[in-house]
């Protein structure tokens, strides 16, 4: 077994610090200025409309509201991705455009696949129990109905 020796080990080092260096100068197209407010949904409920904005709203509204790490290669251009793709998917901000997938949001919280597990690993606040969770996607089904128009069928685990 090859053993690295201390020069090795600091060049290795010195090496990815320049790259991670160099990382910062690759531009970004995030801007940290949201776009305006157009239209928003007619939410059920207050507590439905709050909950939205402190789980989903950085990734599916115009106000989002960017980390301080979100200008640091290469988490920037991750976050950069979500935004985007969220935005594009369903932007409450934009309620007016058509093909907004509302209605897939429900089923999207009750499964666990939104918000995603790095979000929620980075956004703390973001994490709901199984009581908040239940009241959310109830409220997100008041609010947006469901892809299958099943309202009543929805089962939690």
């Amino acid at each position: 077994m090859k053993r690295f020796s201390k020069k090795n080990i600091s060049i290795g080092i010195a090496a990815l610090v320049v790259a991670f260096i160099a990382l910062q100068f690759v531009p970004s197209s995030l801007s940290h200025t949201n776009p305006p407010v157009t239209g928003e949904p007619q939410w059920n409920s207050p507590e439905t409309r709050a909950t939205f904005y402190k789980v989903c709203a950085d990734c599916h509204s115009n106000e989002t509201v960017f980390p301080w790490y979100s200008s640091i290669a290469p988490v920037s251009w991750l976050i950069e991705s979500d935004i985007s793709k969220g935005r594009k998917h369903f932007n409450i901000s934009e309620w007016d455009r058509q093909n907004n997938n509302g209605d897939k949001a429900s089923e999207e919280v009750q499964r666990g696949s939104m918000p995603s597990g790095l979000y929620l690993l980075m956004h703390s606040s973001a994490n709901l129990n199984s009581a908040d969770k239940k009241r959310f996607v109830e409220g997100l089904t008041a609010t947006f109905g469901t892809s299958q128009h099943k309202r009543n069928e929805i089962k939690f685990e």
